[in-house]
């Protein structure tokens, strides 16, 4: 995100063990808690990537910041809409899972649409660097049609909804410091929002690892994926 790739890297030394050990807690423990455990770790990954799209721009490497910005943006555009809702559909009655089933359909194709042309046209996905920033811009699909604005007031719809309509009160908190961050994100960081709100997201990711320590016991579990 903003600051250097150091920041980046360590994110991703904090979130990668502590999104394994959720994990590894959920999958003992409650496995319909597993995919939002799984959240954290993915949040690192991400910022690994963006390490890396900092190291190459270090290194002068024009290839290497592309392919790790397409990385990156895969996270941005299509893990977050889809696996956020996803994630809330198990933590969900039987009644209410469908909502956030069309919720995650939705995001799928929202992210595919945008994400997906980056490897068909040259130029659509630009990385700039500032001193302590990384900007990531260019064409969004939509933006033949709406306003870009519209289009990312619909993905944060589908992101934040999901989770402050939840029946769960840890994912409602988290839904509201994902709400908090894209607030911060908006009045002082709008020149490099979508590393920012990711990186704000990572940071914020921490709490569901008290949440799955907090709302589990190893010997309690209802094995759903088995």
């Amino acid at each position: 995100m903003c600051f250097s790739a150091n920041v980046s890297y360590a994110a991703a030394a904090v979130l990668l063990p502590a999104g394994g050990l959720a994990t590894q807690r959920a999958y003992w423990a409650n496995r319909d808690y597993l995919p939002i455990a799984v959240l954290p770790f993915l949040f690192g990954l991400q910022q690994l990537f963006e390490g890396l799209v900092w190291t190459g721009n270090a290194l002068s490497s024009d290839s290497m910041v592309q392919r790790y910005s397409l990385a990156y943006m895969f996270f941005s555009w299509l893990a977050w809409p889809v696996w956020v809702p996803f994630s809330t559909y198990f933590l969900e009655p039987c009644r209410r899972r469908h909502i956030y089933l069309i919720f995650a359909i939705l995001g799928g194709m929202l992210g595919a649409v945008q994400y997906f042309p980056y490897f068909a046209h040259d130029g659509w996905l630009i990385t700039t660097f500032l001193p302590h920033a990384v900007v990531y811009q260019g064409t969004v699909l939509f933006d033949f049609i709406m306003k870009r604005e519209l289009t990312y007031s619909i993905y944060l719809f589908v992101i934040i909804a999901p989770l402050l309509t939840s029946s769960n009160r840890h994912a409602q908190i988290f839904g509201l410091l994902i709400s908090a961050v894209v607030t911060v994100t908006y009045l002082f960081f709008k020149y490099a929002y979508i590393s920012v709100f990711c990186f704000g997201g990572a940071l914020m990711s921490l709490y569901i690892v008290y949440w799955i320590f907090s709302e589990t016991a190893p010997d309690r579990g209802r094995a759903v994926f088995q």
